[in-house]
Parts: structure tokens; C-alpha cells; sequence
């Protein structure tokens, strides 16, 4: 059995990270759009929630072509969003309530606006050419290369200045940086220090896998093409010996936590980028489970809600970090539904138990916690009917490539009213006022109509309430090591409702039981698991008698056991 004193403790391990859309948390001047002001506002419920670290999503200037992932200057704020003097004040507020600050680092590509790219369109012997990626007309067409945003799928856009086309992953308006430049990457560098003297506590690395292209931009085999490309813009040749200097000549200097989202990573490659040997990241995030049941455009399919296959991805994810490395666990953020009804069932009967499940599943499984905001009250998808609620340039650009190509649109909508990012981004529910007490104005994104039920301060002191039960969750994790480094052992692998498994440090072993489905769910445990308490229970009471145990629908309980040999 694993022992605490053999494990490498680190704070960020230890941590439970809120993540704020600020765009959709809280509005102080009525236009009708989250703003720094808005969270100084709340930053005394941040604190209530008990969590350690905020994420917040980037409040740099832009233009916002992308909801704040195309920056312009990476060193001002957005107008909409405040003032660097708002940022300074919010971050102060969070350091003196003991919370941490994590901010998004968009390096893969800036926006158009950015003067960089401003200058490197210009001309093709400008300084600042070598910024971007350019691929001159007279070479003919580039190779083919998949954009997430394009309407026609490409990522290259032809630019007529200088008779040449740019390489952009994603919007055309977010052309690619290019790391081969030295001086790009010293840029780039002085940057995150310019933050970090700021006293932010970490990055949050947007797309950070794809940062190194391949020379010359080869063209990939038939198996990376369209959508598959993914998996190659990940493994681009020098992308390791970027995070190496970007360790070695900033975040080694730094009491900091470092996240890669990490979009192409895979069970066999992850350690390349947080195993502590290599000095690169600290911890990475994947899309393994978030694929499940989900096609290209976001398509559904009846592995939707698979749980014998989100099992099997959750599982093999935690044996990498077995001996080195560390995991994340998250549901949902900004790019993905509400969890409720992504994982569980959204549904009025259910909704608060579900929630409540899926609660108890992050904040049990080994690996940093990432709880998206507005998941702690249940929220879920607002499951837009028509094409024009969406805001999101994802679902606009597939219904609008969709269409052009005679398909399915209607088949689209209904599948992005379950996995549209729009779904998450929906404001932050206070109340049961109009517009949910997130604005006086007219909201940026429509409020889900349900906020009338589902609300912080229907919940705030209700003692059953799922925000009261996320703060006990919280609260058992920081007291409970063992669900922090402690081993993790799935039980029962092809059991279509439970996921069950054991956590094990010193001498403690915890059981964690979760019914997934809304029927009732019983299970026979081994002869050595005797249950000798309940730590946790979704319901009021837990329904077991010797080995033998039953839950309810969506009933989730911490268990402590005794292992008989």
C-alpha cells in the first residue's frame, strides 16, 4: 500500500481549481458582459467554495473573434473585461483570501489585430515575417492542413499583400506563431515573466501541443487527414525542446503550477511532457474521454453515455501517473457541455443527484480536480433550438459548412444541444431574478430559463443543496489525503450503471460507489471489503448488508472498509 511520506507532495497537487468564464460570471457596469469588477464583486463566494486555485479564461486584449483566444496584446486587458488596475485589485483580492491565480497562455497563435502579425503581413522581408508561418503563392498551393474554425476546413488563408498564405489551426484570425524563431520565443518569454513578477500563480497552456510545426510542412498520411490531424499537429518535432527552454528560462524561477491542455497527447506520450525528470509541465489534460459517443462536428452516436468506456479511458489515464507524472480530472469546462448532462442526466428529477455524483467522482479520483464554475449549483445545457442563439464559432462555421454541403443541419442542432460549447457558456445563475443577477443589461448569451430553480441563492443555505455538498466535498478531499495520492483500483470494469473503486494510502482504504444510471444498481463486493462507515452519501441512508449493496439512481457514497486478507 502506498505511503504518504514516499509521496513528492506539491500544493498544485493538493489543489482544487475553479475555473471562471469571465465572459459569462458576473457583470458590474450593465452591458451585458462578465467583467474583472464583476468577480472582485464575488470573490467572497469564490472564497465560501473553499477551493485553492481560479483559472480564468483570457482577459487580455482582443478583438474576440474567439471568445478572448485571439490576442492582440498580451500584456493589456481586454476594454470589455476592465483594466490592468482591475486586474491588479482582483488579484490582490484572491491572494489575500488565500486563493491562487492561474491565467491562460495563448501562445500557439495571436490575432490578427496583434502588431506582430501587423507587421508581418506587410512584407515579405518585414523584421517581423518570420513571426508567422507564410507559404509564398508561387510555390503553388500549401499542403493540405485542418483548421477547427475555417468554414472550408483549411487552415491556410490566402493574404494578397504580399501574395502568400498563412497558416492558422484555427480562425483565419488567429494566425500560428512560429516557434522556430528565436526571437518569437524570447518574446514570447519575456511575457510569462512580465506575469509572473505580477505575482500570478501559473499557466493554463492553451493548445501548447501543437506549438512546433513540421519543417517545410510535409504532406501527412491519408490516416492525419481532416480531423485526424489532431494527432500529428502534436508531435511536432521540437516540441519538447521548446518546453525545455520555456522551463528552463522562466518557469523554473517561479513557485508556479503549469496545465497543458493537451489535444493530441495520448496514454503513451503524456509523460514526455510532465514527467518531473524532464522539467517541462507540471500536469496535462487529455480529450480521450470527452470523444466518447461524439464524431467529427460534434455528431452523437450511442456510445454517448457509454460507461463501460468512459471506465476504461478513465482508468488507463490513471496508470500512467502511477509512478511519475501527475493526472487531471475535469468533466466539463468552456469548451465542453455541463457535466449534468453530458455524463448524468439533466433531467428536473434527477438533475440535483446527478450533480451531486458527478461532484463526488471529481473530487475523488487521483489527479488536480478542475470544477467549471456554475457546476456546483448543477447548472445545465440550455440546449439551444435555433442556429442563431449560438455565439460560438465552432458550431456556426460546422451548421454553416454542413448546409453549404446539402447535410443533415437539423441532425447538427439536435446533437450540439447535448455538446455545443455554447452550453457551458451560459451565464453564472445567482438568482431568480431576470437575467439570473448576472447583469442589469441585456445578457451577451441568453440565460438558461431554468435559473429560476437552479441558483446560488436558493442553494446558498440549504443544507442538502448541491453548492452545500460540493463545499463538504471539497472539504473531505483537504482532509483525506488518501483521495488525493492515494493508489486507485477499479472494481467492477464491464458494469453498465456503477463505477466503483477503491483509493489506498497508509492504512486507509476508501470505497467510492457511483450509480450512473436512474434505475436502482446492486452490486456484490469481495469478502476482504468489509464497509465499516459512510464518509459521504448523496442520499439519506445506503443500502448494504454484508458484501451485498444497492444504490439508488444516481446515489454516490464514500465508503471506509476494512480489507480482510
Amino acid at each position: 500500500m502506498p505511503r504518504l511520506s514516499k509521496m513528492q507532495r506539491a500544493w498544485w497537487k493538493e489543489a482544487v481549481v475553479y475555473q471562471i468564464y469571465p465572459r459569462s460570471f458576473q457583470d458590474s457596469n450593465g452591458d451585458g458582459i462578465g467583467d474583472i469588477r464583476g468577480i472582485i464583486q464575488r470573490l467572497d463566494y469564490i472564497k465560501s467554495l473553499g477551493i485553492d486555485v481560479v483559472w480564468l479564461n483570457p482577459v487580455y486584449r482582443s478583438p474576440n473573434d474567439d471568445n478572448g483566444y485571439d490576442i492582440s496584446d498580451y500584456r493589456n486587458i481586454m476594454a470589455e473585461f476592465g483594466t490592468m488596475e482591475d486586474f491588479d485589485e482582483l488579484l490582490a483580492g484572491m491572494h489575500k483570501r488565500g486563493i491562487k491565480l492561474v491565467m491562460d497562455l495563448v501562445v500557439n497563435h495571436s490575432s490578427d489585430e496583434h502588431e506582430w502579425f501587423q507587421q508581418s503581413r506587410q512584407s515579405r522581408d518585414n523584421p517581423y515575417r518570420n513571426f508567422y508561418h507564410w507559404w509564398p503563392a508561387e510555390h503553388g498551393h500549401p499542403p493540405k492542413r485542418w483548421s477547427y474554425f475555417a468554414k472550408n476546413g483549411s487552415a491556410w488563408k490566402y493574404d494578397e499583400t504580399t501574395d502568400a498564405y498563412y497558416l492558422h489551426y484555427f480562425s483565419e484570425k488567429q494566425p500560428d506563431l512560429n516557434w522556430e524563431n528565436p526571437k518569437l520565443r524570447a518574446e514570447i518569454y519575456d511575457m510569462m515573466h512580465f506575469w509572473f513578477k505580477k505575482g500570478i500563480d501559473g499557466f493554463r497552456m492553451d493548445v501548447i501541443t501543437f506549438i512546433s510545426k513540421h519543417p517545410g510542412y510535409p504532406e501527412f498520411p491519408e490516416r492525419y487527414q481532416g480531423q485526424n490531424m489532431i494527432d500529428i499537429y502534436a508531435q511536432g518535432p521540437r516540441l519538447h525542446e521548446y518546453l525545455q527552454e520555456m522551463n528552463q528560462q522562466v518557469l523554473q524561477h517561479y513557485d508556479i503550477m503549469t496545465v497543458a491542455e493537451g489535444p493530441g497527447t495520448k496514454t503513451d506520450n503524456v509523460l514526455k511532457l510532465v514527467d518531473e525528470d524532464r522539467k517541462e509541465l507540471n500536469m496535462s489534460y487529455h480529450f480521450d474521454h470527452q470523444s466518447i459517443g461524439v464524431g467529427e462536428r460534434y455528431i452523437v452516436n450511442d456510445d454517448y453515455q457509454n460507461l463501460v468506456k468512459f471506465k476504461k479511458v478513465m482508468t488507463e489515464w490513471d496508470t500512467v501517473f502511477a509512478e511519475k507524472g501527475w493526472n487531471t480530472i475535469y468533466l466539463g469546462n468552456h469548451d465542453f457541455p455541463r457535466m449534468v448532462t453530458r455524463w448524468a442526466n439533466d433531467a428536473p428529477k434527477w438533475r440535483a443527484r446527478a450533480s451531486k455524483m458527478l461532484t463526488t467522482f471529481l473530487l475523488t479520483m487521483r489527479g488536480t480536480p478542475y470544477y467549471y464554475m456554475g457546476d456546483e449549483i448543477g447548472m445545465s445545457n440550455i440546449k439551444f433550438e435555433n442556429i442563431e442563439d449560438y455565439k460560438d464559432l465552432m458550431t456556426l462555421n460546422w451548421y454553416h459548412l454542413t448546409q453549404s454541403e446539402g447535410g443533415d443541419v437539423d441532425a447538427l442542432i439536435e446533437s450540439h444541444k447535448l455538446v455545443g460549447r455554447d452550453n457551458a457558456r451560459t451565464p453564472m445563475q445567482w438568482n431568480a431574478n431576470e437575467n439570473a443577477g448576472f447583469t442589469k443589461g441585456v445578457p451577451w448569451i441568453k440565460i438558461n430559463p431554468n435559473h429560476i430553480d437552479v441558483n446560488v441563492e436558493e442553494q446558498q443555505d440549504r443544507s442538502d443543496s448541491e453548492l452545500n455538498y460540493f463545499r463538504q466535498m471539497v472539504a473531505l478531499r483537504k482532509q483525506k489525503l488518501t483521495l488525493v495520492y492515494g493508489s486507485y483500483e477499479l472494481l467492477f470494469p464491464e458494469h453498465q450503471q456503477m463505477f466503483a473503486y477503491l483509493r489506498k494510502l497508509d492504512d486507509e482504504t476508501l470505497l467510492i460507489m457511483l450509480n450512473f444510471s436512474e434505475e436502482n444498481c446492486a452490486v456484490t463486493l469481495a469478502e476482504s471489503l468489509k464497509i465499516t462507515g459512510v464518509l459521504q452519501n448523496n442520499c439519506t441512508s445506503l443500502a448494504h448488508e454484508g458484501t451485498s449493496v444497492e444504490l439508488l439512481p444516481y446515489q454516490a457514497v464514500i465508503c471506509m472498509v476494512d480489507t480482510q486478507s
